[in-house]
């Protein structure tokens, strides 16, 4: 892998990273919530022209549009974060992993930038492009958010409930736009051959998207029969035999929102949007295995040796789930930031 997706790290001598901190970080990474650092427009660039902008995307108005808590609190959070410290009783991603609340939700010491991403249900891409045009303490200042309603929404309906608490307390104001850039396209390697970890989910086999019980919270997924995860709707971390590889992966999930996560350069080395072009529809179950591209900054206490053996997430892609990745062009959705302020006091 020699391209624009970056060459497998090589690094020797002392480990890297605990295997521990290494599963929170992927998790993080493989949930879209990745912080990178803001983007620079040169001065006296020229603007392009304006895109389009779009009406709000489909799983709003499925959800039922606009909607509000009945009470609401939201305080800033000064405790150091930690396991202790951090939070939430509705996972604040992307995915479908979301167990009935009966109409609260609690979420304490997160960034803005967190809340936005679940209020928007933002993949990889989004999520860079957004935390680049928030100011400074969208991303560092931290905060407690309560709201409750009656009844026991969806987790889609509170993403929407977020999005009023959010243009409420923090005056956040967003359109959508359609922008041309360059992607990075997923495809099938063989015309009608998936790979061999990658199957159909079966229709009559339903499985929960209800957040596991507690339990070791190092502890990676637990497995269903054939190695996948033993829930469905998100991509999970998964017990790896190999020392150094990362193993993820989902049951019950479309190609297309696994594509939307793929943008993380960190771990897989994409550093372009991934648009889903393998015609491929429906939910599939599957994992993957591979080395990850730790090339950023890493946490102290580090015991993690990458495998330098092991496939890189490309190789992986097209060995195991007989998918790949190509250059092209194409339309990108993305939301511009209008305004936001620091939060109102309750």
């Amino acid at each position: 892998m020699t391209d624009r997706l970056g060459k497998r790290n090589k690094t020797r001598g002392k480990p890297l990273f605990s295997a521990t901190l290494a599963m929170v970080f992927v998790v993080m990474l493989l949930a879209g919530v990745v912080i990178v650092p803001a983007l620079i427009v040169p001065a006296g660039a020229q603007a392009p022209a304006a895109p389009a902008q779009l009406p709000p995307p489909q799983w709003q108005v499925d959800a039922g549009g606009k909607m509000e808590f009945d009470v609401v609190s939201v305080k800033p959070d000064t405790a150091e974060p930690s396991r202790t410290t951090v939070n939430t009783n509705i996972p604040l991603g992307p995915m479908d992993a979301f167990s009935p609340t009966g109409g609260l939700l609690s979420s304490t010491n997160f960034p803005l930038l967190q809340y936005i991403l679940f209020a928007y249900k933002l993949d990889s891409t989004q999520v860079q492009s957004v935390q680049s045009q928030l100011p400074k303490w969208a991303n560092t200042n931290r905060y407690d958010i309560q709201g409750k309603v009656a009844g026991n929404p969806t987790k889609d309906q509170f993403r929407l409930m977020m999005q009023a608490l959010l243009a409420d307390r923090f005056k956040l104001a967003i359109h959508y736009e359609t922008k041309q850039l360059p992607v990075y396209a997923l495809v099938l390697d063989k015309p009608g051959k998936l790979g061999p970890q990658l199957q159909k989910h079966p229709d009559d086999q339903p499985c929960s998207t209800a957040i596991p019980a507690p339990g070791d919270a190092n502890a990676p997924a637990a497995t269903a029969a054939g190695g996948f995860p033993a829930n469905c709707g998100a991509l999970a971390v998964l017990p790896s035999k190999t020392p150094g590889r990362v193993r993820a992966g989902a049951r019950n999930l479309s190609l297309s929102v696994f594509a939307g996560l793929m943008n993380t350069p960190q771990l897989t080395g994409v550093d372009r949007p991934v648009l889903d072009r393998t015609g491929v529809t429906g939910k599939y179950d599957f994992f993957i295995e591979f080395t990850p591209m730790i090339n950023g900054p890493l946490p102290p206490g580090a015991n993690f040796t990458p495998d330098p053996n092991g496939p890189t997430f490309l190789e992986a892609l097209k060995e195991q789930l007989g998918i790949k990745l190509e250059s092209q062009t194409g339309p990108v959705d993305s939301i511009v930031v209008d305004h936001v302020e620091q939060p109102s006091e309750n």
